[in-house]
């Protein structure tokens, strides 16, 4: 299989079903961090020290979803951005959501 960051998200073809369990278990295990919530979405907190630090780390996963064509959500903080990724159309996973976040993670974040 190649490695999610090679690949490019993927519109999902209409009655496309979500992943689950083992197919989720194995995309998983190719990413930092990232907790699965109840088979529904992707989620990661990423810090930094100070607001313009994830200020700038958040614009730069805008730019990134706009050329995947594929948009999380993104929650900014002082010091922290949380990520939380699904493919809304199917209501759940994804490959595509796979590959945004090992995208998001090979981004540049200067945090602790």
């Amino acid at each position: 299989m190649p490695r999610l960051s090679d690949m490019q998200c993927q519109p999902c073809a209409a009655g496309t079903p979500p992943l689950t369990g083992p197919a989720i278990a194995r995309l998983l295990g190719q990413l930092d961090d990232w907790q699965v919530v109840n088979e529904h979405h992707l989620t990661k907190e990423f810090r930094f020290a100070d607001f313009a630090g994830a200020l700038a780390f958040v614009n730069r996963v805008g730019q990134l979803a706009e050329r995947q064509g594929h948009h999380p959500d993104i929650h900014l903080g002082w010091g922290r951005a949380r990520i939380e990724t699904w493919t809304h159309s199917i209501g759940g996973l994804s490959e595509a959501d796979f590959i945004l976040a090992a995208h998001i993670d090979a981004l540049p974040h200067d945090g602790p």
